[in-house]
């Protein structure tokens, strides 16, 4: 069986592991890279006509703005061990990282604009929400929120959901601009998996299923989500974590569920 075109494997072990750009995906606003390095390396890069949010999926760093210090960042080693430190940098700057233990850092992207500062996103800037019930629990950790107000377009999203359950369910999409009623959004899924030897499951389809991709996703996988409803349901015994980049014509969250499903809320 042929791999799904939605779904990113790893390039390698180390360094820039994942490079997803709008160009490579296929649409016009988000972008998602993944840095592995070890203890003593460094990286950075400059933001251009877009910004980023930076976030340490595990492991410290210290990182540098436009050459003024933000001091060393980061607590987890993992990203099943608490909440995530992470660094906004708007457009037209100029970042850079060292990494004082071996460092997992995410580059989160979408276009920029506005007057917006470098910020330092600790944890507890929002607080962690659990949503759903039985085997539809799973935990939400926001970084960058809509009602968040300091960035163009970014919103950026970690959520924990414990083995055996469903998220990002009862299936919603976000493809159409059409507020209030719904927003459109491309978005990207970086999943990892506890222990890592594990998978999880992600559908992504339409209504009329002229997209409609099932995949089996393992640790590191990225899976992009251009369109469409987009659960994902985890197994026995291993517990996922999948951080979230939404970008699109508006900085607004507003999905809608599918009809079928949504007796499960009531």
């Amino acid at each position: 069986m042929s791999k799904s075109p939605l779904l990113v494997k790893a390039t390698d072990q180390t360094g820039k592991i994942h490079d997803v750009t709008p160009q490579s995906a296929g649409w016009t606003h988000v972008g998602f890279e993944l840095h592995k390095l070890k203890a003593g390396e460094a990286s950075g890069g400059q933001t251009g006509e877009r910004e980023i949010c930076l976030v340490l999926v595990g492991g410290k760093g210290r990182f540098a703005v436009d050459g003024e210090d933000f001091g060393e960042l980061g607590e987890r080693m993992s990203p099943f061990e608490g909440a995530p430190w992470a660094l906004y940098v708007p457009a037209g700057r100029d970042w850079a990282v060292d990494a004082t233990t071996d460092l997992e850092l995410a580059v989160c992207s979408a276009p920029g604009g506005g007057d917006f500062s470098a910020k330092v996103i600790p944890p507890g800037t929002h607080p962690r929400l659990s949503r759903g019930k039985g085997a539809n629990v799973r935990h939400v950790y926001n970084i960058m929120p809509e009602d968040d107000q300091s960035a163009n377009a970014l919103l950026v999203v970690e959520v924990i959901t414990p083995q055996g359950n469903t998220s990002s369910y009862p299936p919603h999409k976000h493809d159409q601009d059409n507020l209030p009623h719904e927003s459109q959004l491309e978005e990207t899924y970086y999943h990892r998996v506890n222990p890592p030897q594990g998978f999880a499951f992600q559908r992504v389809y339409t209504d009329d299923r002229s997209l409609d991709e099932a995949m089996a996703v393992e640790d590191g996988d990225v899976t992009l989500v251009p369109r469409g409803y987009h659960p994902v349901a985890t197994t026995a015994g291993y517990d996922l974590y999948y951080l979230n980049v939404m970008a699109g014509p508006k900085r607004v969250w507003k999905f809608h569920n599918a009809p079928e499903h949504e007796w499960m809320l009531k």
